[in-house]
């Protein structure tokens, strides 16, 4: 089997279990698993960014709540249905992440992860200062009319499933594309070594402007499905804790590889539920984890394991 086919074989296989794990796994879990996959998609996003190309940003809770905020607000004050709605919240992503980068792209390191973070703290103090419209802290539910798409009742526990299932898919095949691309090598090019690559003729500003906007669609389409989803929007979305939670699930999973963010993902939110059912003190073991991380596999899990041996992994 060539390396391409390979490669493609490995990822199908993971969609074909997660499809079969629906009629295997409790509802409980099932649930778990489907809020799991829409948290890898955002998880995908900040890696195309941070993984890919470099670029370490604490502001990726604002794409994600732009996507989330840009899907229920119409829902709730207007009325407007689920599948339209989800396609606002996947170009506010996108848009918020321009806007943000044609700025915060004018720094670099340390600077541009401090400008990101500004912009997302600005960002949650605006939905709070707004409430009356955007329902603040408290938030507000989304009309159970409006969690329908192509017919499907996505309140539901097997259509919410199976769409968020869609989605995992589509992101990652999208990102495998992507990242196997010239365009994906460029991005790695830019992370590995900026000042080469401008002397090759490509501009740093825009490639990095490309991906910075390509993962905001990302975290933007994730957001817009977890408030749709799960039938909930609030500001709580737009706190730091979830720009630092995809950066948690990458670094876990694996920077600059496509499974990576799943895996991470699920791993740290199985690590949290079952930690903070026996003990308030759950961020101990999160704590823990990170340290036997870096400790045993620096580059993440995934990233170790193409380290030493299956260098195929992309």
């Amino acid at each position: 089997m060539s390396g391409g086919a390979r490669i493609w074989a490995l990822h199908l296989a993971l969609v074909a279990m997660l499809f079969a794990a629906l009629f295997v796994l409790p509802t409980y879990h099932a649930t778990n698993l489907a809020r799991i996959m829409v948290l890898a998609v955002f998880a995908m996003g900040y890696n195309l960014a941070f993984g890919y190309t470099g670029l370490l940003s604490l502001g990726h809770a604002m794409f994600f709540a732009a996507g989330m905020f840009a899907m229920g607000l119409p829902v709730w004050h207007w009325g407007l249905g689920g599948g339209p709605a989800l396609l606002l919240g996947l170009v506010a992503g996108g848009a918020m992440a321009g806007a943000v980068g044609l700025l915060a792209l004018r720094t670099a390191g340390v600077s541009f992860m401090i400008v990101t973070l500004m912009f997302a703290q600005a960002g949650y103090l605006t939905i709070l200062y707004f409430g009356q419209v955007t329902g603040g802290d408290e938030g507000f539910v989304v009309d159970a009319a409006a969690r329908r798409l192509f017919g499907f009742d996505l309140s539901s526990d097997v259509p919410r499933y199976l769409a968020a299932l869609a989605l995992f898919a589509a992101a990652m095949a999208g990102c495998l594309w992507l990242v196997r691309s010239p365009f994906g090598r460029v991005m790695v090019a830019m992370r590995e070594n900026e000042e080469r690559s401008r002397m090759l003729g490509y501009d740093p500003f825009r490639v990095k402007l490309a991906a910075l906007v390509i993962s905001g669609v990302y975290a933007g389409a994730a957001g817009a499905a977890y408030g749709l989803l799960f039938g909930y929007v609030g500001g709580s979305f737009a706190t730091i804790q979830y720009s630092i939670l995809p950066m948690l699930y990458v670094l876990l999973g694996g920077a600059g590889t496509v499974l990576g963010p799943f895996l991470g993902a699920l791993l740290m939110f199985y690590l949290i539920d079952i930690t903070s059912g026996f003990t308030s003190a759950w961020l101990f073991f999160v704590g823990a984890a990170l340290v036997l991380l870096i400790l045993f596999a620096p580059k993440g899990i995934l990233g170790t394991i193409r380290e030493r041996g299956a260098r195929w992994l992309p």
